[in-house]
């Protein structure tokens, strides 16, 4: 007999047979009519008045439906997807969240406090601000009978890569407030937890590669065996004792990581007056700005400046502010752009090869070829970049050299991807339109 559900007003319905429906087989898929009246009856039962009914919506899709600002305190979600749905600024304190699909859900300054997250997926998830205090995010697997009375495995709408410890990678947890969680084992990888408070957390074994720590607070936590692979650390209170040389690989703190603007022959905003006048003057006038392997985090005005054809492989980018930049046939490959802003930005005919744009924000960038003389044109590339959950909506991509490129959970909405070339990237979780997801997938399998 497959499991019950408790709540009648909302659990499945028996099968013609008489046998219960397999709540792996059978998500109950709720109208937002649907969910607003067992919501309706929840706050009633959260305020002890007459009909009042405790929400049970373990095994259901509400997959982007809206829960914004409803209290859903002690609520069971065991098992349910929640896929982009919006609970921003909702309630869910001790919820049960147990091997829920959480991904992309918008969890903005959400209440989380001893929430049941263990096993559940939250990768993608917006959660700035959230307030998860206490919440469990231990390894955990859903199971359950079959009509044979065999145990099988009931969360298989979860990707295979986020089964066991929580999966936040890529979530935005700034400011959040994950103090006493348990999260062993759990992954946090290129997730933003700027300005966090994680004190006294237990996170042996946690996978926080690639993640934004800055001015974060881990202090009394347990890091034995914590994976800090090329995370952020500046500002962050940490101990790094218990945790292996190797795990610290590529992890940027306070101190610079290669030559900075202090190294610079002259003051930067000099240097940049002179490139203007070298790109303007056809190399004529000026001095092109070489900054390849200098650190320029914290110490770049970049916005609307104008870089066409500057020299910056290995330049190391992490946040900087390039929105509106001029960056035509730029050399940027191998760059560490992470978490960038490079909104409407010029990118025609740049190289961003092997370069890292995790969570950058490249919404309206432009791709397209740089025309030049005699009929000659030159593409942007960004073969074999990684670039999870970085944002390119509305960009012109046309053209573009996606070969080999990680775009994990990227987003593409209202992109042009036209004669783009995606062959062997990896485009799991990527958000688009239906057209260009068919174009995506045609050029990914190209041989």
């Amino acid at each position: 007999m497959a499991e019950k559900i408790e709540n009648t007003d909302n659990a499945e319905k028996p099968e013609k047979d008489g046998k219960k429906a397999n709540a792996d087989k059978v998500r109950p898929r709720l109208t937002q009519a649907e969910l607003d009246a067992i919501v309706q009856k929840h706050q009633w039962f959260a305020a002890g008045r007459s009909g009042g009914l405790r929400a049970n919506l373990s095994y259901h899709d509400l997959s982007k439906l809206s829960l914004a600002g409803k209290n859903l305190a002690d609520a069971n979600f065991t098992g349910a997807i929640l896929f982009e749905t919006n609970l921003q600024g909702a309630k869910l304190d001790y919820a049960i969240l147990f091997g829920a699909d959480m991904r992309h859900a918008n969890l903005h300054n959400a209440s989380m406090v001893r929430a049941d997250l263990r096993g559940a997926s939250l990768r993608g998830a917006n959660m700035v601000g959230a307030d998860m205090s206490g919440v469990d995010m231990r390894e955990g697997s859903l199971t359950q009978t079959d009509d044979q009375g065999n145990l099988k495995a009931s969360d298989g709408n979860i990707p295979r890569i986020d089964k066991g410890g929580a999966n936040l990678s890529g979530a935005n947890l700034t400011k959040a407030r994950l103090s006493g969680i348990a999260a062993v084992d759990s992954n946090f990888s290129d997730s933003t937890l700027v300005g966090a408070k994680v004190k006294s957390a237990e996170l042996k074994g946690a996978n926080f590669s690639g993640a934004n720590l800055e001015a974060a607070d881990f202090g009394k936590c347990d890091l034995r065996d914590v994976n800090l692979r090329g995370a952020m650390l500046t500002g962050t209170n940490i101990d790094l004792s218990d945790i292996p040389r190797e795990n610290l690989e590529g992890a940027l703190t306070s101190a610079a990581a290669g030559r900075t603007v202090q190294d610079l022959p002259m003051p930067f905003d000099k240097m940049l007056t002179q490139h203007a006048e070298w790109v303007d003057s056809n190399g004529q006038k000026g001095k092109q700005l070489d900054v390849s392997k200098f650190d320029l985090r914290n110490n770049a005005q970049l916005a609307n400046a104008c870089l066409t054809m500057m020299q910056g492989a290995e330049a190391i980018l992490h946040g900087v502010d390039l929105s509106g930049a001029q960056l035509q046939a730029a050399d940027l490959h191998k760059a560490d752009l992470r978490h960038a802003n490079l909104k409407g930005a010029d990118l025609r005919g740049t190289n961003l090869a092997q370069a890292k744009l995790s969570n950058a924000n490249m919404e309206g960038v432009r791709m397209r070829p740089l025309k030049l003389n005699e009929g000659r044109s030159l593409n942007s590339n960004l073969s074999k970049a990684v670039m999870r959950y970085v944002n390119l909506s509305n960009a012109d991509l046309r053209f573009v050299d996606f070969s080999g490129t990680d775009l994990t959970d990227a987003n593409l909405q209202g992109a042009k991807i036209d004669e783009a070339d995606f062959k062997d990237a990896i485009i799991e979780g990527i958000r688009a339109d239906q057209d260009v997801k068919d174009k995506l997938i045609k050029s990914v399998q190209k041989k």
